[in-house]
């Protein structure tokens, strides 16, 4: 068995022409693999991006099995790019990174989008990212990053709050109040009572009824057209949207994992969905599996096309839930 110098030798002397082949993009000394399975056998790793076969290949363009007398193992390595920091400020901002309300702490930048009827620029997120859960007003200040990464108002403002669908949470009515008359009725006697005698206590009505949401998303307008870019980091440009299908493969950048892959296993779900101390239900959701956590909210989901399927705003362990694209376009009044 050869020793690693010599290969090291070896692959100094040859390395230029073996980058002049199509798909080389490396080399180096390891282990030969035979059928995935490492060996004890050093070998001048080829590093490609994709494996082709043989007969795809021009005779220039193949990797001999030995040079100079010594093995060669081709090893497919994928694109190759230098990390970038989700959480980190960029100038222009683009989908995949952290953003979020001033009053939260981060959440992801999903996509550029466009108003439906004057063709504005929008960012689209989550309401719970840009809106804070219903708590927002229009013209609040969207900073990127987000407050958890170190942005500050206001010289990290990026955008303004444009507006937002409203989150309706189990026991409340559209407004935000208790669904129940006679519970408000109650509540609202009892409420003066404390205070008239001084206390601080205040009581809540709860309601059983669940009032379902279909989308959690919100929009802002950026400060300026400049200070936003559409290509999402390490995806690209969205090129339209596509229906979710069981099996599709999807994949998404955000915030927190960065960039991720997964597969659709469950459509049209309804799921309860927990917001601090307060729950929402949704319905027609898409379940992926897990690829996300926490400060992915936000985050768009595409597939192998770059086609947009969904907006990702809660999960699990075990699962991702994503809002239907087209769901997050007709409630926002908007289009990718």
């Amino acid at each position: 068995m050869s020793d690693v110098q010599s290969f090291s030798d070896l692959r100094q002397k040859t390395q230029k022409d073996l980058f002049k082949k199509a798909n080389v993009v490396g080399v180096g000394v390891g282990y030969k693999e035979v059928k995935g399975a490492k060996t004890s056998d050093l070998a001048l790793k080829v590093l490609v991006q994709d494996k082709v076969p043989p007969s795809a290949l021009s005779a220039k363009d193949a990797v001999p099995a030995k040079v100079d007398g010594m093995v060669t193992d081709v090893l497919a390595v994928g694109k190759v790019t230098a990390f970038q920091n989700h959480k980190a400020r960029h100038r222009p901002a683009m989908p995949g990174i952290s953003i979020g309300h001033y009053a939260i702490t981060a959440g992801t930048f999903g996509a550029v989008v466009r108003d439906a009827q004057s063709n504005q620029r929008l960012i689209l997120s989550n309401n719970h990212v840009l809106a804070n859960s219903n708590s927002a007003d229009k013209g609040d200040s969207i900073l990127q990053p987000g407050r958890a990464d170190g942005g500050k108002d206001p010289q990290d403002r990026i955008a303004d709050l444009e507006r937002f669908v409203r989150i309706r949470f189990i026991g409340e009515d559209d407004n935000g109040g208790s669904k129940c008359p006679i519970a408000r009725f109650f509540s609202s006697l009892l409420n003066t009572l404390s205070a008239i005698t001084g206390s601080k206590t205040r009581l809540v009505p709860i309601s059983g009824q669940d009032v379902p949401n279909l989308v959690d998303a919100a929009v802002a307008k950026p400060v300026n057209d400049d200070i936003i870019s559409d290509e999402i980091l390490e995806i690209g440009v969205v090129q339209g949207t596509a229906e979710a299908v069981l099996g599709l493969k999807v994949r998404k950048s955000g915030r927190t994992t960065g960039y991720t892959e997964g597969e659709v296993n469950a459509l049209d779900a309804s799921i309860k969905v927990g917001y601090g101390n307060q729950t929402a239900l949704f319905e027609q959701q898409i379940l992926t599996n897990d690829m996300s956590d926490p400060g992915d909210s936000g985050s768009l989901i595409v597939d192998e096309q770059n086609h947009a399927v969904g907006l990702l705003f809660a999960g699990s362990t075990t699962v991702t839930v994503i809002n239907p694209i087209s769901a997050v376009l007709s409630a926002l009044n908007i289009t990718i």
